[in-house]
């Protein structure tokens, strides 16, 4: 998926409709906890084998993709209106998590960052240690 794609996708579909006054940033980061409620309830009392076996159903495939890519509509349009190159940004975090979080560290674990100690005793990301 090209992100600046759906971007410029995006932006055409709200320029045509006249709804860019409608997208500011407090509006479109509520519209997305919206969404995400929307996700939720799909997936709320279900254990992780239902939710597997429902997303296989024809039903189930369409409400969760719909509700993915609407998160994933108003999180390019959020970033878009506060000026946030959304690839980089995805990016940059997955490099600040890799410091983190070393594989020789976290390999297996689920424990937190602060959690994990390196050989010399100091924390994943600490530069005096």
């Amino acid at each position: 998926m090209d992100i600046e794609d759906v971007r410029r996708r995006l932006d055409d579909f709200t320029a045509e409709r006249d709804w860019a006054k409608f997208h500011t940033p407090r509006n479109l980061a509520l519209a997305l906890v919206g969404e995400v409620g929307e996700l939720a309830e799909l997936l709320q009392w279900r254990t992780d084998a239902e939710v597997l076996e429902y997303a296989r159903t024809p039903h189930g495939a369409e409400a969760l993709a719909d509700e993915l890519a609407d998160i994933l509509t108003y999180l390019v349009e959020l970033a878009d209106a506060v000026g946030v190159d959304l690839g980089a940004a995805v990016h940059a975090k997955i490099d600040k998590n890799a410091a983190k979080y070393p594989v020789h560290l976290a390999s297996g674990s689920n424990a937190k960052y602060t959690e994990l100690r390196r050989d010399d005793g100091g924390e994943p990301g600490d530069d005096d240690g």
